[in-house]
């Protein structure tokens, strides 16, 4: 595999370091630099490297934050055969936890490496780290915070785990429903064609796909990025069933992104200072991911902030304040959906660049909706007129699609193929009954 190969390069280029920075500082010899050869990036890392001018620093963090999960005890074992004993190499930091047998690399572990004790190189190295290497500011690479009055470079490095995989298996694996990431994945077999809107609604998409198409050239070449906030954010409103998930689900299909729709069953807690902390747990994940993170029924916790009366209303608004921070620091794109555009805050319904509405489906919308969801498999009576139910029932996708799924179990309940006019006119009436409406 040509992951592998890759891996083991980086291994070997791990092991080229420890030796060449114990030998130069504990044997006082002075061995060549280590090179690592840059051609030929598996197919995963492609567009990443291709956009980063990586340095020897962050190939080396990539190394150290993964050859814990697939070589645990690689360092011990090259440290082993170089020094004569353990103490000689304890600024090169790190530490054996509890669980993990083999040795867990720090931040000190790689400024160590790469600068051995030269203060004027560490302090060089520690600022890049920190602050311009692309696997760390993409978090790719992290330095997690130590305890309280520790040196913040005495923190674990840690190796995305998304990247990880990805790196390791040649394939993106999503992560997991949790409550440390409380979305899931979401994705769908149809295309744009399958999607029928009001034609208000799909010219406003359409500006939604431009700008993804040339985000790059207006923020980067052109310079936007100066002027406006990182990030899209889109408001989608209208009845339920009218579209707004499956265009979301579309965007991130016809761009490559991920679609993450947040679960806010596992977000909104009662607890003080508990739902900030789950949205900082999910934004974090998310930032630099290229993901489309989409808050489906977004009034629970985009809604409007109210009077203060007492200490919940306080926090509850301070909820709302953390959250419009963070979603519009976020470099990704978020949409959310709600029924009523009235009922989200307006504070955030002004930082939207993107504001849609939904509408219920017009009758020629209708009659697509008919003919589009009916399976191939099915014919339909000589009675059915799918123009005059069009037009006689306002009915949303959702509803349509309900109705088509009752008319083919009842056909093959019956063991046919042939929708009947009752059929359909039954399935009809379950849908406005469920909605509290008459026929």
């Amino acid at each position: 595999m040509e992951n592998i190969r890759y891996i083991n390069n980086l291994f070997n280029y791990l092991e080229q370091f420890i030796e060449y920075r114990v030998s130069q500082d504990i044997h006082n010899q002075n061995p060549d630099y280590p090179l690592f050869n840059t051609d030929n990036y598996p197919t995963v890392l492609n567009s990443f490297f291709q956009s980063n001018e990586l340095n020897e620093s962050d190939l080396l963090g990539l190394g150290l934050g993964l050859y814990p999960h697939l070589l645990p005890t690689l360092f011990t074992d090259i440290i082993s055969q170089i020094v004569d004993n353990e103490k000689d190499y304890t600024e090169m930091g790190g530490f054996f936890s509890k669980n993990h047998k083999g040795f867990l690399p720090t931040g000190e572990t790689l400024i160590y490496l790469l600068a051995g004790k030269d203060i004027e190189k560490r302090a060089a190295y520690y600022d890049y780290i920190f602050n311009e290497s692309p696997v760390f500011t993409k978090q790719i690479l992290k330095i997690e915070y130590p305890s309280e009055n520790d040196p913040r470079s005495s923190g674990r490095l840690t190796l995305d785990q998304e990247f990880m995989e990805s790196l390791v298996l040649g394939k993106y694996i999503p992560p997991d429903l949790s409550s440390d990431f409380p979305a899931r994945l979401i994705t769908t077999p149809l295309d744009w064609s399958n999607l029928i809107l009001q034609p208000k609604t799909k010219d406003s998409i359409e500006e939604i796909k431009a700008w993804l198409k040339h985000e790059r050239l207006l923020m980067d070449e052109w310079g936007l990025k100066n002027k406006v906030k990182p990030g899209l954010r889109v408001l989608f409103y209208g009845n339920p069933g009218t579209g707004k998930t499956l265009t979301a689900t579309l965007l991130g299909k016809h761009t490559d992104r991920n679609v993450y729709r947040i679960d806010l069953s596992l977000v909104v807690s009662k607890y003080i200072g508990e739902t900030e902390k789950n949205l900082s747990k999910l934004f974090d994940k998310a930032a630099n991911k290229n993901w489309i993170l989409f808050f489906d029924e977004a009034d629970s916790i985009f809604g409007k902030r109210t009077n203060v009366q007492n200490a919940h209303d306080k926090y509850a608004n301070q909820e709302v304040s953390y959250l419009l921070q963070r979603i519009e620091a976020h470099p990704g794109i978020v949409i959310l959906a709600t029924n009523q555009k009235g009922n989200i805050d307006p504070a955030f319904v002004r930082r939207f660049q993107f504001i849609i509405e939904f509408e219920m489906p017009g009758e020629e919308e209708r009659l697509l909706l008919w003919q589009d969801n009916f399976p191939e498999g099915i014919n339909l009576d000589a009675q059915v007129s799918l123009r005059k139910i069009a037009k006689q029932y306002e009915l949303t996708g959702a509803n349509i699609v309900n109705i088509v799924q009752y008319c083919c179990l009842k056909a093959a309940c019956d063991e046919s193929n042939i929708v009947t006019n009752g059929y359909i006119m039954s399935a009809i009436k379950r849908e406005y009954q469920k909605e509290g409406k008459l026929m």
